[in-house]
């Protein structure tokens, strides 16, 4: 049985974003959260956790995502979550990017297999089961070499894999090689996450790693969010064009209600056409007409005459020119 989880963006895939796309479009089975960050004491502000309090996630179900290093402030964090009725959470150790890795967390935190090693066995006894998202190192997939004998000694809920290096960010290929020798040695389920695009990415992808049966789809989703139905077989909308709007008003109507000031609701709605845009044929096009817009007055015309008047659905195929 294939299982897909939706991937965590930070600043995009929120408890709007992700209750909202499920409901306009079927095929993911759970989430991963955005990652929150672990704080200093016993007490929290109540509106850090308010993107996951469990009357704001009622359409997907949802794995919260921890960014830390530091393993007791993890455990109260995991605890409080726990509370909240989330049986399972999440250990971000892929996180690519300088700012966080630099100070040794996410994906910095993997070319030091003693710390990660340590860490693990200091949150043993957390009420929560655990998961671990990583790369397959920061610099070298030597590092994940190292880790998969120390994650093996714990019993994890899953190991969601991203096959690049840390220092890649999001650019070049995918190492299917390595991932394939971490599938080899994992005593824990493995999911694979990176570069499914397309049904066609999917078919590859599986055809090779028959043995997987969770796969995360990120950026793919957001560009195609049809891309969960046809992985899983279910019949898309008649009018695909007029489903893409709904979504759209429904995010653009429920971020206004949320956000504060025109300026967030352009930027947050700038956000979402970044990856949306790439439903239609002419999203060059589009996307610059958005970017160009410096105030939200001008927003809601520009989408309504595009819907109208512009907008060509890219028509997902089954096979891409590479596979013909």
């Amino acid at each position: 049985m294939t299982v897909l989880s939706l991937a965590p963006l930070r600043g995009l895939t929120d408890a709007i974003y992700r209750n909202t796309f499920a409901r306009h479009f079927p095929g993911f089975d759970l989430t991963v959260a955005p990652f929150l960050t672990t704080f200093k004491g016993n007490k929290v502000k109540s509106a850090k956790l308010d993107d996951l309090l469990p009357e704001n996630n009622r359409d997907l179900p949802v794995v919260p995502q921890i960014l830390s290093k530091d393993a007791e402030q993890f455990k109260v964090l995991a605890s409080m979550l726990f509370d909240l009725g989330y049986e399972t959470v999440n250990w971000n150790l892929g996180c690519p990017y300088p700012m966080v890795a630099n100070k040794g967390r996410g994906s910095g935190l993997l070319p030091d297999p003693a710390k990660i090693a340590a860490f693990l066995e200091t949150i043993a006894d957390m009420p929560c089961r655990l998961s671990i998202k990583t790369r397959i190192g920061r610099r070298s997939s030597a590092e994940i070499k190292e880790l998969m004998p120390i994650f093996n000694a714990f019993p994890l809920e899953e190991l969601i894999i991203h096959p690049r290096l840390g220092v890649q960010l999001y650019k070049g290929e995918v190492d299917l090689d390595t991932f394939a020798l971490c599938l080899e040695n994992s005593a824990n389920p493995v999911t694979y996450n990176g570069d499914i695009c397309t049904l066609a990415d999917f078919t590859r992808l599986s055809t090779r790693f028959p043995e997987v049966q969770r796969w995360m789809i990120g950026r793919g989703a957001l560009c195609d969010p049809f891309l969960p139905s046809l992985i899983k077989d279910i019949e898309l909308p008649q009018q695909p064009l007029a489903t893409i709007k709904a979504f759209h008003d429904e995010l653009y109507r429920l971020y206004g209600q949320r956000l504060s000031g025109g300026s967030h609701l352009l930027g947050r709605m700038k956000a979402v056409w970044f990856y949306l845009a790439g439903s239609f044929t002419n999203s060059k096009k589009l996307l610059k007409k958005i970017q160009k817009i410096n105030k939200i007055e001008s927003y809601p015309a520009l989408i309504t005459h595009f819907f109208a008047e512009e907008a060509q659905w890219h028509h997902p195929s089954p096979l891409n020119e590479d596979q013909a």
